[in-house]
This record gives structure tokens, C-alpha cells and sequence, in this order.
């Protein structure tokens, strides 16, 4: 498939759109603990919408799933699990540290180890230090991560600033310190998404086979992959979320409405790795009054978990356009894209209010050289794509093509299972 870099990041920027939105619903879902609406929410987006997208736009996608060897899908699915315990503790982020920085100083950790680890384990870390396109490309790499510590910067002084009712209105239980560990966590688990991808390479050929077979695009071969990663951070996620229900006697909250305060009580940062609202919380209802709404509840869980799941269908898409040595940087355009739309969306919902002149010049400045750094790394893609054919390729050129070989079953005609670690 042809490359083509402005199409890719636009496709890494819908991404990051949607992972920065996905946790707004889950503002509108009322008098449910944590572990109800995020398992909700989680089904949708590691069960439902995975499985859903690739059966439409695949056709008989099954066999690239079940041909691979079981080591390959052992290692995606494990990594998968990994990843699981990252999203598991995502939500303390934006719990101790509000949308915007939670999500930035969280992301800071996944684009450095999901971008920079892949190619040094593949042994092509050195080819991008020898190269103008490769160099250009690291230098957006480090210009992201400079940016996400500005937004660090600007997060400290925003605690330094709010006091009182300010810190608590914007967030409710805002802790700079346990915020930053939590996120430190969360976002070298959650880089584990990205070894999952490399893990499950094979599988992605094997549906590009499927698809040219049928005539259709390969933009669509990372679909079933996604099924695999997924389906591992389901099981971190389920897992935690039922013996949650089992502490907490929440499990009947899926069918009956919790009315009473004392019953829901509060939910620690151990319990729930969500945002969870104190007891005297506007959401929570008086003892003895109406309960939960039920399928708005639903309807917002749904609406969240979807969104959760575009941020990759989306990812995988503009993987595809990337040219061939620069993949890698694709974690980077994805994981700027979802700070700077996390940001605004920190601004929006007033977290940053009550703050400074100095504190909005920093989280500004953060915001700018993020998107400096999507610019960066484009045009690192920019150089690639016009980099000219090698000697080698040449000389095969002027040798004129090669005989058509007859195709091959599609078990023959992609790379062996046992690859492993692609």
C-alpha cells in the first residue's frame, strides 16, 4: 500500500480526537459506582465495537485470526493483558490530576516507551540516527516529550494556585504527587498497546491477504488484530471490576436502581481506578429518593466505550499510510494528538480556571509544541516518502519484470506464525 503522510496524520489526529472524548460521557452517567459504567462502558469498546467494525468491513476476516500460530497470539494477547492494567489505572489520572494533565503526564510515559522501544527491540534504531528523514522524525519524537513536561510544569503551578473551593471545583480530589506516580504507571503499561501491535504483525498480513483477495482495501488489516489486543485488556479490566462488585455489593446496580447514599458510599482510589464522586456529590441521590436512570446510563456507557474503541480504528487506518522505517512515529502523532485534544478539553470543562496569567502561558506553550512536534514528524514523513529508489532497486528496474508467480493459498502466501515478535 502507498504511503501518504498527510492522510496519516490526519487519521492519527481523528484518533486522538476520540480517545480525548471518550471519558466526557461518562460525566452524564449518574448513582452508578466506577466498576459498573467502566465494564459497561469496557464491553462496547473491547468487545462489541472490535468485533462489530471488522465483521463489516471484512468479510470472512476469521481465518487471519485462527491460522496464526499460538505464539503469536499468546504474546499480542499477553501484551494486551499488560496494556489492561495501564487503562485499568487511566482513570485515577484525570481523577487526581484532572482531564488535560492527567491525560498528559500519563501519555508522556506511552509515547516515549510505545514509540522509541518497537524500533530499538527491531534493531532499526540505527537507521533512523543515520538519516536526514530519521533524525527530523526523533526530533519531533523529543519535542513531544519536552512538550508534555511543559504541560507538567504547567500542572504543578495550577496546584500551587488553586486553593479551596477553586481546586475542588475544578477537581474534586486534585494530588499532583499521587497523580504523577499513578500516571507514571499508567503510561508505561498502557505503551504495552503499541508491543501488542508488533507482536500481532502476522495477523495483519494475513487479513491484507484477505482483503486484496476480495478486493478490498488494506486500510482496513489492523481491524483483527485489535480483536486479540482487546480482548486481553478485557480480561484485566473484567477481572478487577467483578471482584469490585463483590467488595463494594454493587453487582445488582445493571438491573436496580441504587437510592441510597450509604449503600453507594465513596469510592477509594484502590477500588475504583475511575473518577468516583464524593458521598455529598449533586449526582448522588438523597436517602429514600428515585434511582438510578437506567437506559441513559446504558446510552452513555455505549457512547463512551465506542469512542474508546475509534481512538484505534482510526490508529490502525493511518498506520497504513506511513511510510515504510517510520511506523513507529505513528505512536508519537497519535499520542500528541490525544494531549492536545485533552487539553482543550481541560479548558472547556474549566479545570484551569482560577489559575494565572504564567500558568496559562505554560499549558499554552505545552499545547503549541505538541502540536509543533505533529508538525515535525509529518514532515519527517514528508522526507521519507521522497526519499529515491536505492541502487539495488534500480538496477532490478532496468532488468525489467519478473515473471507473475501463480498465487498461493493464503497459508503460503504470508509470513510464517511462528514468527513471534514481528
Amino acid at each position: 500500500m502507498s504511503s501518504n503522510w498527510i492522510l496519516a496524520v490526519c487519521l492519527h489526529w481523528a484518533g486522538g480526537l476520540a480517545s480525548a472524548s471518550f471519558y466526557v460521557p461518562y460525566r452524564k452517567v449518574k448513582r452508578w459506582s466506577w466498576e459498573t459504567y467502566w465494564l459497561v462502558g469496557g464491553i462496547f469498546s473491547w468487545l462489541i465495537a472490535p468485533v462489530t467494525f471488522a465483521s463489516i468491513l471484512i468479510p470472512g476476516f476469521w481465518p487471519a485470526i485462527t491460522d496464526t500460530s499460538g505464539k503469536t497470539l499468546f504474546w499480542t494477547y499477553f501484551f494486551g493483558v499488560l496494556w489492561g492494567l495501564g487503562g485499568l489505572t487511566f482513570g485515577l489520572t484525570m481523577r487526581f490530576l484532572g482531564v488535560g494533565l492527567g491525560m498528559a503526564i500519563a501519555l508522556s510515559y506511552c509515547a516515549a516507551f510505545g514509540t522509541l522501544v518497537p524500533p530499538i527491540f527491531m534493531g532499526t534504531f540505527g537507521d533512523l540516527v543515520h538519516n536526514t528523514w530519521g533524525i527530523v522524525t526523533l526530533s519531533g519524537v523529543l519535542v513531544c516529550l519536552l512538550g508534555i513536561g511543559v504541560s507538567g510544569i504547567a500542572g504543578m503551578s495550577k496546584e500551587k494556585e488553586l486553593t479551596g473551593p477553586d481546586k475542588t471545583a475544578a477537581v474534586r480530589e486534585f494530588n499532583f504527587t499521587l497523580g504523577f506516580a499513578v500516571a507514571t504507571f499508567s503510561g508505561i503499561m498502557s505503551a504495552c498497546f503499541n508491543f501488542a501491535l508488533t507482536a500481532g504483525n502476522s495477523i495483519s498480513v494475513r487479513t491484507s491477504a484477505i482483503l486484496i483477495k476480495n478486493h478490498g482495501s488494506p486500510i482496513w488489516k489492523g481491524l483483527p488484530e485489535l480483536i486479540v489486543i482487546l480482548l486481553g485488556g478485557f480480561t484485566t479490566n473484567f477481572v478487577w471490576c467483578v471482584i469490585l462488585h463483590f467488595k463494594n455489593r454493587t453487582g445488582a446496580e445493571y438491573i436496580l436502581p441504587k437510592a441510597d447514599p450509604e449503600e453507594l458510599g465513596v469510592i477509594t482510589g484502590i477500588d475504583g481506578p475511575g473518577y468516583a464522586a464524593p458521598a455529598n456529590d449533586s449526582n448522588r441521590p438523597a436517602h429514600g429518593t428515585g434511582g438510578s436512570p437506567l437506559p441513559l446510563n446504558y446510552l452513555f456507557c455505549a457512547l463512551a466505550g465506542t469512542l474508546w474503541y475509534l481512538q484505534f480504528f482510526f490508529y490502525t487506518m493511518g498506520q497504513t499510510k506511513m511510510p515504510a522505517g517510520l511506523k513507529f512515529s505513528g505512536w508519537t502523532l497519535h499520542m500528541a494528538s490525544i494531549i492536545i485534544f485533552a487539553t482543550l478539553w481541560g479548558v472547556f470543562l474549566h479545570e484551569w480556571k482560577g489559575t494565572s496569567k504564567r500558568t496559562h502561558a505554560w499549558i499554552t506553550l505545552g499545547l503549541l509544541m505538541l502540536v509543533g512536534s505533529t508538525i515535525i514528524v509529518g514532515w519527517g514523513n514528508h522526507i521519507k516518502a521522497q526519499v529515491p529508489k536505492t541502487t539495488t532497486q534500480k538496477k532490478a528496474a532496468m532488468a525489467g519484470p519478473r515473471p507473475t508467480p501463480q498465487p498461493a493459498p493464503l497459508r503460503l502466501a504470508t509470513r510464517p506464525a511462528t514468527a513471534g515478535l514481528q
